[in-house]
């Protein structure tokens, strides 16, 4: 029988012994030291940008083209045939309430009218000793109706000329300015004639139309500012809101009370309004975090407290290339800045926040 050489012998025992010493020192190690399964379960789930945001206070505005017209403004038309006589105020000139604006022909009105007022008191005589003759029943019933309808009369054909004369000498029915007198002295006026303007442009009227996405949003005395093409403004507030849309446009026809201290001259001209909401409470974000949920609606993704994604339907406020301003969010929330595309409502995953300068890594 051949024999092992000695130094092989030892050499499969070196060998021998250096696996079991392998063996046995894994498997110690493995007994007193468990695997982080939570470290493994963390490191499996996908990591997304994160930024904590609060609500802030925001002013919405709603911006409408429109004109701009005089509080009030009337056209005068002649009530009465006659020649002009005077024009006691002159054309641009401010004028108050019952001022006289215009002096007619007046034909021999008062004399006119004298007579007329002589007749009457001569019918209400009359009529008074007729009542007294009836009850004494010296005139029959009959005779007292006659001059009872005689006295009416009488009444009437005064009034009718006090009229006229009245007419003869139009006054101004409110402050204003007298504008455009279109009437020279001696002029022939038929009745209903226009011969000028009466403009109170002290307080102006603007008017505009809001959409239906618009209207929802506006109500009666929301402050307004008016810009106009010389780069000036004036103060106002929403003064009326149609209930129904016109037909054609589907727009809502809007009025706007201004006021005008200085008195320019802007009635008729082109303004811009500028209509200030409520303030409210908004989240102001990029527009590029926006999804649609199941609803079609705009929606954003955030995260819970259990750091799980949550698909929320927002309101847009207002919006511009750069920002969003919306609500329905909770105060404060967690966005998800990054990589929200790639994960799924009431999916877990691991927050990384938002590194500034740039992004965090996203499995």
């Amino acid at each position: 029988m051949r024999r092992i050489p000695p130094s092989y012998a030892l050499a499969s025992l070196l060998v021998l012994a250096l696996v079991v010493w392998l063996a046995v020192g894994d498997f110690q190690r493995f007994q007193s030291t468990p695997p982080d399964s939570a470290a493994e379960e963390r490191d499996a789930l996908p990591r997304v940008e994160i930024s904590i945001q609060q609500s802030t206070p925001y002013i919405p505005q709603q911006v409408l083209q429109g004109q701009l017209t005089a509080d009030r403004e009337t056209v005068l038309r002649a009530n009465v045939a006659g020649y002009v006589a005077e024009k006691p105020i002159e054309q641009g000139e401010s004028v108050r309430q019952g001022d006289t604006l215009l002096v007619l022909d007046n034909d021999a009105l008062p004399q006119r009218l004298q007579q007329a007022r002589d007749e009457l008191a001569l019918a209400e005589a009359e009529y008074a000793g007729a009542q007294n003759l009836r009850r004494r029943e010296l005139i029959s019933q009959p005779e007292l109706l006659r001059l009872q309808s005689a006295l009416s009369a009488s009444a009437a054909q005064v009034a009718q000329l006090e009229k006229q004369l009245q007419d003869t000498r139009p006054t101004a029915p409110f402050d204003g300015t007298l504008d455009r007198i279109q009437v020279e002295l001696g002029d022939l006026l038929q009745p209903g004639e226009e011969w000028a303007r009466l403009i109170d442009d002290r307080r102006l009227t603007g008017t505009a139309w809001a959409s239906q996405q618009q209207v929802g949003e506006l109500s009666v005395g929301l402050p307004v500012t008016a810009r106009l093409l010389n780069g000036d403004s004036l103060t106002g507030e929403v003064s009326y809101i149609s209930s129904r849309a016109e037909e054609a446009t589907r727009t809502f026809y809007i009025e706007v009370s201004l006021d005008n201290p200085e008195r320019q001259r802007l009635a008729g001209s082109s303004a811009e309004f500028t209509i200030t909401q409520s303030p409210r409470q908004v989240h102001s974000l990029s527009p590029a975090l926006f999804s649609l949920d199941e609803q079609g609606q705009l929606a954003i993704k955030h995260l819970d407290e259990e750091n799980r994604v949550v698909q929320t339907a927002v309101e847009l406020i207002s919006a511009d290339t750069q920002r969003a301003y919306v609500t329905g969010l909770p105060d404060p929330v967690t966005l998800i800045t990054l990589g929200a595309g790639l994960v799924s409502p009431g999916e877990a995953v691991t927050p990384v926040p938002a590194q500034e300068g740039g992004h965090a890594p996203v499995n």
